[in-house]
């Protein structure tokens, strides 16, 4: 309007004498109107969410986000073929195959009765193996996503499932205290093995592929013969673990396996001698997770992660910490970023940190989950860091720039 026209009232105006009111002879026409039909008294607070789920997206860093699940997820796994593809399972009761850049392809592994607690996928990316809390390990081929066998015999659920490094074999830890071997080619059952007491709560085979290492809620650590069942090595009490074991790893020339416990302790044994070869002291709570570093890395070192709030990367030269490095909130797991000096932690308060070994220090958080993340694996060329968290979601992250070679 101009100023012309905000100047000079219209006629209407000039003509108004007052409040004009409606009486029962202007009625035209009754309309019922239910109550259904009436607006949403809380839609406005529904289209405040909206905003602020708009505003968290902005702090979201991740690339891509797989949202197929419907309850917490718990496992993960890279292939060690394709970069891109992704396996996740969950409280759902629901595994899927997904990749990476592309929100269009997922494969549902059916079958589980309960939550998936662990993925793996074979040394060749062929296959993949899924355990759950139904006690029960299911083989699907990794590329279509087709089942092609169903492997049973624990009586508790499976707490991990683990490859051979050369060969379609396939090793479950239970909760019933017993491990199990099948030959998924054949689909048939290679053997079970009886020595823990308590729940086996981690376990994988040496690199080499010549023995099995497993660590129990016993506090106990078993070095296996994968072929007649027999344990070589009990390795149980002082100066070993005093509460139950929650992870474990083994190094690259299969020589010490490092394990972390309840009690806050991590130990290193010698797989040969079944010694106890250097116990770490720093950590006050439960250890979440451990893993050596590259074999590429000029100073032998391992991490390990807990409810401390404190990734400690260690010297193992000197059984000493090399740094400690302190979180927000409690580090559920830990991975080195390929063959470089980085590493990865995931925490409970959602986040994913980058880590350099040789400084100590944090070069890049990453943000987007919000509840605490469960675990974290890297691509196999190292450009993705892919994390499944409580939120029920699984977030890739790009980490191409970290690929600098240990020095």
């Amino acid at each position: 309007m101009s100023n012309t026209d905000m100047n000079n009232p219209t006629m209407e105006e000039e003509e108004y004498e007052g409040d004009v009111f409606l009486g029962e002879s202007d009625v035209l026409h009754e309309i019922d109107v239910d109550g259904e039909d009436l607006p949403d008294a809380y839609e406005d607070d529904d289209n405040e969410n909206d905003n602020d789920d708009e505003v968290f997206d902005e702090n979201d860093d991740s690339i891509h986000t797989f949202t197929g699940h419907k309850g917490e997820v718990y496992s993960l796994a890279c292939s060690p073929l394709d970069p891109t593809l992704v396996a996740t399972g969950g409280g759902d009761d629901k595994s899927f195959l997904w990749k990476i850049g592309n929100g269009d392809w997922a494969a549902e592994l059916p079958g589980h009765k309960d939550s998936v607690s662990s993925l793996a996928f074979s040394y060749d990316g062929q296959l993949v193996a899924s355990g759950g809390l139904d006690g029960v390990v299911q083989i699907f081929d990794a590329s279509s996503g087709t089942l092609k066998c169903v492997l049973d015999g624990p009586g508790g659920g499976i707490e991990w499932v683990k490859w051979h490094p050369r060969g379609h074999i396939v090793l479950a830890g239970s909760e019933d205290c017993s491990m199990w071997m099948w030959n998924a080619d054949k689909e048939a059952y290679l053997n079970m093995f009886s020595g823990h007491n308590q729940s086996v709560t981690c376990g994988d085979f040496t690199p080499d592929g010549k023995l099995i290492c497993t660590g129990s809620d016993d506090a106990s650590l078993i070095v296996w013969n994968p072929k007649t069942c027999e344990s070589i090595h009990v390795v149980k009490g002082h100066p070993y673990h005093t509460e139950g074991l929650i992870c474990l790893d083994i190094n690259s020339n299969s020589t010490l396996a490092i394990s972390g416990s309840k009690d806050g302790s991590v130990h290193i044994v010698n797989i040969v001698t079944g010694k106890v070869v250097s116990s770490l002291t720093s950590h006050t709570e439960s250890v979440e997770c451990v893993k050596f570093s590259p074999s590429s890395a000029s100073i032998p070192m391992a991490a390990t992660g807990g409810m401390d709030k404190k990734l400690v990367i260690w010297d193992l030269q000197y059984s000493t910490p090399r740094f400690i490095c302190e979180h927000a909130d409690g580090v559920t797991c830990v991975t080195w970023i390929g063959s470089s000096k980085y590493l990865a932690t995931g925490c409970t308060d959602g986040t994913v940190s980058i880590w350099d070994s040789l400084l100590g220090n944090c070069v890049h958080t990453y943000h987007g989950h919000q509840d605490a993340v469960h675990s974290i694996s890297v691509s196999t060329n190292g450009d993705f860091i892919v994390s499944v968290s409580a939120d029920h979601t699984a977030r890739v992250y790009d980490t191409s720039e970290f690929q600098n070679k240990m020095e």
